[in-house]
């Protein structure tokens, strides 16, 4: 299970493995005040990305085919993110104020279909 959450808000059990999934670190945290298990600068969307799409919803269908392409040209920085998710549940931490158009959602996303487009191995007969 993978869950978005803002780093304002309170820690939880439920929360599991914890990662800031941000370039900048968030305005007004304390680094000694967010409880985190990684922050993965790598997988948020690049600067140039970020920039254009300033948090604009007029942009938001372009900004999700934009970031997609980014992190399907550089899978390896999801690949700690997909662990995490398959060994239990995830929290990905984000800043942003608007809660459903930002980096985090499609992230999540992402994650899901890469995780469900794993197909179970079968066990290998004898030959």
């Amino acid at each position: 299970m993978i869950q978005i959450k803002r780093v304002y808000e309170a820690e939880s059990p439920a929360d599991g493995a914890r990662y800031l999934v941000e370039r900048l670190w968030p305005r007004g945290m304390k680094k000694d005040a967010l409880r985190m298990d990684g922050w993965l600068r790598d997988v948020a969307p690049s600067t140039a990305l970020r920039q254009w799409f300033a948090h604009d919803p007029a942009k938001w269908e372009e900004f999700q085919r934009r970031y997609r392409r980014e992190l399907g040209a550089h899978p390896e920085a999801c690949a700690p993110l997909l662990d995490a998710a398959r060994r239990g549940p995830l929290t990905l931490l984000y800043s942003a104020h608007d809660t459903e158009h930002n980096a985090a959602v499609v992230l999540k996303a992402y994650l899901d279909k890469r995780l469900a487009a794993r197909l179970p191995q079968k066990p290998r007969g004898r030959a």
